[in-house]
């Protein structure tokens, strides 16, 4: 223990002769890094020397963190415990000593010291923030540090030291990350020992209406617990009945820009205090008062915004009318906060940011705070001139080599039944049916019709094992691709009721090849009739000769060869000139109906 005050006696920084003095101590087996049972020791030592330099500060009449303080031609010398805390610090970041080392000492320290004291010992916690808050440090000591803070806390008063106490609250918000649970109100108790006490009977000589005095204060019950509200009704009832008394009264005595104008503000925070003068003689002053009027006010809404706060289960939701109620009290209270002077306006919006931004910390809460903090990403310093190397696959890239390495370790890769594999039409549209279907009740934003990869990858499907639902895309969408048996009956109905444009084309064709089949054979038939008529007439013309020769006169042998003669090369020449006739007849698309019967004979 020598050794160490004589070692706080020495000028220079602590990283000069700190662990020098540490190995003269205690004679550790390794120069630079000490046991456990090492530590233990030197823990023991720099704990009791701390209590005798804390007893003789104490003695001395000084203040703890300027005992042995002095200046010795023209050099100052740093007090003797400041100096301990340092040269310990010093070793505990150098990893020399057991790390939690300087955060017990410091527990110590504010456990022997007075609350005047506390304030410069929480003085030098604070120089010390960004060194105590290493990660080396700070996972060795954390917890210490946390108990420290909140046995200041508790020996603090929260009316007297404000101060102080939000001090101690800004070094936990900047020392722990932001998602530590220990600092997160998970469940969301409130704190219902914060009373607001008033006087219940009216005092003597009173100026104001005492019924009024106690329904105001009574507002802050509600207030203190507002999870009380929502589970009974008939706390809710009464609220409000409290709640509309109070603005009625806000409302028949409205404060001028004269009296906004009166209270200075920034004289005020000054001298903030955490809690209400609740005392009857001062309710005629308080309600002119337009920040106290702004704290009541805040308060509703803050009130009003935790029972319509997202994330509750149905069970904890207000009701239809409990809804309809906020939502009146939450504008009458805003049109008051907006008539408050001074800058009414200003305020209300500044207000309602700060709310709207506390929804977010209430879905984290709900999430059960998710951390926030991600690790920086170390580059690696390439060396001047050194290029970097691609890797050379044997497939192209590393995907396709990893899996032709992996399908040569596994012959029956590619039959293995849990393979990934091309699902069947019917299979990969059900979600699809299923979000058709208007029983389901699922919401139009959360169809698969939205996912464009789900649509493309179904075409596909659909174009290889159902051209029938594909063909139907023109028409109705992707929506009409999907199998009719999958569908409802009500819906499926939809999709059956018209025929679609190519059936349609189809139809229409067929009607009009049966239009012009008809006309072409009704065009044809005359011909054939007018064909066989003229063979019939050709024939009745060579037989009418023989039927007259009968009837009259024999001729004789020469007359009958002229005759006979005659008659052959008539009839060849009205042959020849019948068909020529009717050839002519067939080219002009027309058939004379009658023959001339004198020219064939």
């Amino acid at each position: 223990m020598e050794i160490f005050k004589q070692a706080l006696l020495k000028p220079g920084p602590p990283e000069s002769f700190a662990l020098q003095v540490v190995q003269e101590a205690i004679k550790p087996q390794k120069q630079t890094k000490l046991a456990q049972d090492e530590n233990q020791l030197l823990e023991n030592i720099l704990r009791k020397l701390l209590q005798e330099l804390v007893s003789c500060a104490v003695q001395s009449g000084e203040k703890i963190m300027q005992y042995g303080q002095s200046i010795d031609d023209e050099e100052a010398i740093q007090s003797q415990i400041p100096r301990l805390l340092d040269i310990v610090l010093y070793l505990c970041e150098k990893e020399h000593v057991e790390g939690g080392m300087i955060f017990q000492l410091l527990e110590d320290l504010t456990e022997m010291s007075t609350m005047r004291n506390c304030k410069d010992i929480f003085a030098y916690i604070e120089s010390k923030q960004d060194i105590l808050g290493k990660q080396e440090l700070f996972a060795r000591g954390k917890l210490v540090m946390l108990r420290t803070c909140n046995q200041l806390l508790r020996r603090l008063s929260k009316a007297n030291d404000v101060v102080f106490c939000g001090r101690i609250l800004m070094f936990l918000a900047h020392f722990f990350p932001l998602s530590e649970r220990s600092a997160v109100n998970i469940k969301g108790v409130f704190n219902t020992s914060n009373e607001t006490k008033y006087e219940k009977d009216a005092p003597e000589g009173i100026s104001i209406d005492f019924n009024f005095y106690k329904t105001f204060w009574s507002l802050q019950e509600h207030f203190c617990n507002p999870a009380s509200i929502s589970l009974a009704p008939t706390k809710w009832q009464k609220f409000t009945s409290n709640l509309m008394v109070v603005l009625n009264t806000f409302e028949a005595q409205p404060l001028s820009d004269e009296e906004g104008n009166a209270n200075n503000l920034e004289e005020e925070a000054a001298t903030f205090s955490i809690k209400y003068l609740t005392s009857s003689k001062l309710m005629g002053l308080e309600l002119k008062d337009p920040s106290f009027r702004r704290h009541i006010l805040v308060q509703c809404l803050i009130l009003f915004d935790y029972l319509k706060a997202p994330g509750k289960n149905d069970k904890d939701l207000p009701s239809d009318s409990m809804k309809e109620e906020i939502k009146s009290c939450e504008e009458r209270v805003k049109k008051l906060l907006e008539m408050t002077p001074p800058k009414g306006k200003e305020f209300l919006h500044n207000i309602e940011h700060i709310l709207e931004r506390e929804k977010n910390w209430v879905w984290w809460k709900r999430d059960g705070c998710p951390p926030f903090e991600r690790q920086p990403i170390e580059k690696k310093a390439v060396q001047d001139g050194a290029k970097k190397r691609r890797p050379r696959w044997r497939m192209g890239n590393k995907e396709l080599s990893q899996l032709w390495k992996w399908a040569d370790q596994n012959p029956n890769a590619l039959t293995d039944p849990q393979r990934a594999r091309t699902p069947a039409v019917s299979e990969y549209w059900k979600p699809l049916a299923e979000d058709m279907d208007l029983s389901a009740g699922i919401e139009a934003e959360y169809h698969h019709k939205n996912n464009r990869v789900y649509c493309w990858k179904g075409l596909r499907f659909a174009a290889r094992q159902d051209l029938d639902g594909f063909s139907r895309f023109t028409e109705y969408g992707i929506e009409g691709v999907v199998p009719m048996e999958l569908l409802p009956s009500d819906v499926r109905s939809k999709y059956q009721a018209k025929p679609s444009d190519r059936s349609k084309r189809a139809k229409k064709e067929e009607t009009k090849g049966a239009a012009q089949q008809a006309e072409e054979n009704q065009i044809a038939t005359p011909a054939s009739e007018i064909d066989g008529e003229g063979t019939r007439v050709d024939l009745e013309a060579s037989a009418a000769p023989m039927d007259t020769d009968v009837t009259a006169t024999t001729p004789t042998a020469d007359e009958n060869q002229k005759q006979s003669s005659d008659t052959d090369a008539g009839q060849e020449a009205g042959q020849s000139e019948a068909d020529a006739e009717a050839e002519a007849g067939m080219i002009d698309g027309e058939t004379d109906a009658e023959v001339d019967l004198d020219a064939v004979g």
